[in-house]
């Protein structure tokens, strides 16, 4: 009995260790090797229509009947690269004003109508683009595009909305001028986009905001809120040719003015030699770090390799700059690249942080994985999954009608071709590891990098020849080391490089 007893005992261990077995060594070997997953199905997408109104005014129309909703999304192309040389920060005065008051609507009462409607309005702008959105249920549809209508060619630009924009932005600037991160991205464009409508920070500076007038932000408006810049997309709940009546009925009379260029299209200052920058933030006991190169416009041919490229050195999921910074060396949290893309000019940018002792070895670190990646070709296996992870994400591109918007309104924007998401994956996939090495050794080179680093530089100050000849700016300085342009005067580089 008891021999029975003692085999049962052993013979419910044996299951139990194979049952663990079974459980755990899943587990444990796909941390090396994730399961295969089948290859995602093909994004099938077919550019709608474009409508033109006899004013300029281009209309596409997204039918979806499956919920009571109807959404309405006008870019105006131009952004905040059009601001005044010495007013930045214009463009996006302009679109935030844009629903604090219209012609024929205060701003309690635009308020009060989208709120009656079940619906939102969103404005902002953007570098190359500033935008309108009006979102409301399906019986709201006519008020949707008179309220559009409206805020587009009807702004009031009340003297006091104007202050109260103008104090909500300064006590912004007040907080953000202290950010390390913003800091570090303004130092940035500032450096690597001199000479080119690119280089100021969008959203103004504390000077330029104090000085915008009433008379500035309708002249900016007047000259670039035109209906030949505009593209509308309507998505929902809605017959296209209903759609285009409402268009006509509350857009068509939007009148142009005269063609106006938004700027000369100015060369950023070729980078010769590498250049470092660290602004002096006293009581920071972290570092911001960003290391740049120049980079490609949107419709460039040679964005796709280049966003392969970008996706192995610090996109997002499993990246090189990740792994050796924070997995091998716990140096940070987080490490990536962007590859900043815009209508004329664009840039690709490393960024991450760490505790001011660890500041030149992680910015070397950085370094040298940008030479790694312009000397060698990437692994076979960093190809495959950098390739599978574009075309498996294309398709969430497009999970929505209002993706499908987005999508459509970009593709006019940097005036890509109709075909251009369906050859996206055959593109992507057709890319040999030699393909992305030529794009890397085009456009990456950390001997003529941008370096910015916003941190306690007495920390780290004696390591810092290693990275090159290094210019000090303490925070509190950064605005008159980049100033802007005299108002009457031309955009020209910066002095001192």
């Amino acid at each position: 009995m008891k021999l029975n007893v003692l085999v049962l005992k052993r013979a419910v261990l044996c299951v139990l260790a194979g049952l663990a077995i079974c459980v755990v060594a899943p587990i444990l070997l796909g941390r090396e090797f994730p399961p295969s997953v089948p290859p995602p199905e093909p994004v099938d997408f077919h550019m709608p229509a474009v409508h033109r109104l006899a004013n300029g005014l281009r209309i596409v129309l997204v039918e979806r009947h499956n919920l009571p909703i109807v959404r309405l999304y006008a870019i105006v192309k131009v952004g905040a690269e059009a601001d005044p040389s010495e007013l930045p920060g214009t463009a996006t005065m302009v679109a935030g004003l844009l629903p604090e008051g219209a012609k024929h609507r205060s701003a309690y009462q635009i308020a009060r109508a989208i709120d009656q409607a079940g619906g939102s309005i969103d404005t902002g702008a953007g570098w190359d683009e500033s935008y309108v959105n009006v979102s409301v249920l399906a019986d709201h549809k006519e008020l949707a595009f008179d309220l559009l209508g409206d805020l587009l060619i009807h702004p009031d630009f009340a003297r006091k909305e104007i202050r109260r924009l103008r104090e909500q932005t300064l006590s912004a600037l007040d907080v953000v001028d202290q950010d390390p991160s913003y800091v570090a991205d303004v130092v940035l464009r500032r450096i690597l986009f001199a000479g080119t409508p690119y280089a100021h920070p969008e959203d103004g500076t504390r000077k330029s905001i104090e000085n915008v007038t009433r008379e500035d932000l309708l002249n900016f408006h007047a000259k670039y809120y035109v209906p030949s810049r505009t593209i509308l997309a309507v998505v929902g709940d809605i017959t296209e040719p209903e759609g285009l009546s409402l268009a006509t009925k509350f857009l068509g009379n939007w009148r142009n003015g005269p063609d106006q260029p938004v700027h000369p299209q100015l060369e950023p200052r070729p980078l010769h030699s590498r250049e470092v920058v660290v602004v002096d933030k006293p009581d920071a006991v972290q570092t911001e770090i960003r290391v740049a190169n120049l980079g490609i416009a949107r419709s460039s041919p040679d964005y796709f390799a280049l966003s392969v490229a970008n996706q192995v050195l610090g996109g997002p999921a499993a990246n090189r700059l990740f792994d050796v910074l924070r997995t091998e060396h716990g140096l940070v949290y987080g490490a990536s690249s962007d590859l900043d893309c815009y209508s004329s000019l664009g840039a690709w940018v490393a960024k991450t942080s760490t505790r001011s002792a660890e500041t030149v070895k992680a910015t070397q670190m950085v370094l040298d994985e940008i030479a790694r990646l312009r000397d060698r070709p990437v692994r076979q296996w960093e190809l495959q999954n950098a390739q599978d992870y574009l075309v498996g994400h294309e398709a969430l591109r497009f999970d929505s009608a209002s993706q499908v918007a987005n999508q459509i309104l970009e593709m006019m924007l940097y005036h890509l071709p109709a075909d251009y998401w369906n050859q996206f994956p055959q593109k992507i996939r057709a890319l040999s590891a030699a393909d992305v090495l030529a794009m890397t050794r085009k456009y990456l080179d950390p001997d003529d990098a941008v370096i910015v680093l916003v941190g306690n530089v007495s920390a780290f100050k004696s390591g810092l020849k290693k990275l090159g000849t290094v210019r000090v700016i303490p925070i509190a300085d950064v605005s008159r080391a980049f100033p802007a342009p005299q108002k009457g005067t031309a955009d020209r580089p910066a002095p001192g490089r």
